[in-house]
């Protein structure tokens, strides 16, 4: 008995380490989903060109996104330049920077530039340019220096389907765009049923912020018309407007909902298996 008791004891705490890692697996898919929706994809790119891993762009880079990372548990935008010094090689020079979504915290931004930061170094391996726009913040960088130098290039646009004809809603649309082309920082505007937000990117000067949010209102309204919501983001800028029954930025959609319930149910589910799994074999042991 004494060593049937050792082997179903030995047996039940080997599945139930099987269960407990299964369990932290499962958690950790969950944990990491909810993350996900917290940090939804906008749009994103990497260069074909790609650097050599002993070059000094990558030590460079390196730094670069180190910098990143540590400054955004401090401060909401920053942007950094490295191995530009005039007896540096060309090559190896890496500038950058990262910015958050005005309304975020410190310990939500350095969340977001983390999480953007991991992405980027697992998808744009070696590539000498990349960016990576989230929901709550970005990051790019680039061999060549782009900090500071107005671009106002279409990266991304998105017009709800559903539209209107009723005039009040547009006089308020128009009303809230043209309170938030005159942001120079973070503007958030609301007006009845129409809310709305823009922001232009840190290195901006003052006239180059208000250029790029007047176009990009004026693609909002060329580009989607009589959209009950829509998002336009350029190089530099960006800004959004949506109606009732439409996302808010700080709320998930239905089918982000809909992922997150469909993991919550797997996780449960795999969850009970696994606990079967060592009553099963407890019993067998002990009755074998």
């Amino acid at each position: 008995m004494k060593s049937i008791h050792k082997h179903s004891l030995a047996s039940t705490i080997k599945a139930l380490k099987f269960s407990s890692s299964l369990f932290f697996l499962l958690t950790f898919l969950y944990s990491f989903n909810h993350q996900a929706k917290a940090d939804l994809f906008i749009y994103g790119g990497c260069s074909q060109a790609k650097f050599q891993t002993d070059s000094p762009f990558n030590t460079n880079l390196k730094s670069l996104l180190s910098s990143i990372t540590n400054s955004s548990s401090q401060f909401s935008y920053n942007s950094f330049a490295l191995g530009n010094g005039s007896s540096a090689p060309s090559d190896g020079a890496v500038y950058g920077l990262y910015q958050c979504r005005g309304d975020l915290s410190i310990p939500n931004c350095a969340n977001c530039v983390q999480n953007a930061v991991g992405q980027l170094e697992l998808v744009c391996v070696n590539a000498y340019e990349a960016g990576l726009q989230l929901d709550s913040c970005y990051v790019r960088y680039e061999n060549s220096d782009f900090l500071g130098k107005p671009d106002m290039t279409l990266m991304y646009k998105k017009c709800s389907t559903t539209t209107s004809n009723d005039a009040e809603f547009f006089k308020r649309r128009d009303d809230v765009l043209s309170e938030l082309q005159t942001g120079l920082s973070f503007k958030v505007s609301s007006l009845g049923m129409v809310q709305g937000f823009a922001q232009c990117l840190g290195d901006l000067s003052s006239g180059d912020c208000s250029s790029c949010l007047v176009e990009a209102v004026g693609r909002l309204k060329n580009v989607c018309g009589s959209a009950l919501a829509a998002d336009v983001y350029l190089a530099q800028c960006y800004a959004r407007y949506w109606a009732p029954g439409y996302y808010s930025p700080s709320t998930d959609s239905t089918s982000e909902d809909e992922v997150g319930r469909t993991v919550a149910i797997i996780v449960g589910a795999l969850a009970g298996l696994a606990v079967v799994i060592v009553l099963l074999s407890f019993l067998r042991k002990a009755l074998g």
